[in-house]
């Protein structure tokens, strides 16, 4: 087995794990279960987008901060009331670079009141780097949220969700989570536009 497939292995066993083996240090976090929008999250979890992982019930993920464009602080709670996408990619991973087209397609496709793909960049030097790649590769509707730091992955790690990259968050619209992947997807593929629909519409 090669080197990345083992390791996005690895990651994906880590993430079922974690979510499927209690609540750990997660105590005083959950969400007001709602199991039915959970079921049909997973029962739209199919084709291209299968290896989302949703979790026993709804629970409320920890305070995640990063920047906007300007430098200006943003949170995943200034996103309360829409159903988010959140993605964490970096320009040294190639899975990550694959996928940033796909993501910004479903932006432009289902991007709105509704939904938004938050797409954090977390190289940890050069933010021009990660700017230039996106503009050479022709993305025109995602916005440009970085975290040099990398403390958006650690504390997604240290809740149990972030081994490897990419790691992808559905988060609904009071922040709690709905599925978490490990490893790149076909974002805007007909399976992905089912599942993020399915999201969103069970919010309404």
């Amino acid at each position: 087995m090669a080197g990345g497939a083992l390791i996005a292995l690895l990651a994906l066993g880590a993430v079922i794990y974690a979510m499927t083996s209690g609540d750990g240090n997660r105590d005083g976090l959950s969400c007001a279960a709602d199991e039915a929008r959970l079921a049909g999250v997973e029962a739209h979890a199919t084709g291209e987008v299968a290896a989302l992982i949703v979790p026993k019930a709804p629970t409320r993920l920890p305070e995640l901060a990063f920047v906007r464009d300007d430098g200006s602080p943003v949170s995943i709670a200034d996103f309360n009331g829409k159903v988010v996408l959140l993605n964490l990619w970096a320009t040294w991973c190639a899975p990550c670079r694959k996928e940033m087209p796909a993501l910004d397609r479903l932006q432009a496709t289902l991007g709105g009141e509704k939904f938004e793909v938050v797409a954090v960049n977390i190289d940890t030097n050069n933010a021009d780097k990660a700017r230039d790649f996106l503009e050479e590769i022709g993305v025109r509707d995602l916005p440009f949220y970085s975290d040099s730091s990398m403390k958006i992955f650690r504390d997604l790690r240290a809740f149990g969700r972030a081994f490897g990259m990419p790691t992808t968050v559905l988060i609904d619209e009071a922040g709690c989570e709905l599925g978490t992947m490990a490893g790149p997807a076909e974002w805007d593929s007909r399976d992905a536009l089912s599942l993020i629909s399915a999201a969103v519409g069970a919010g309404n």
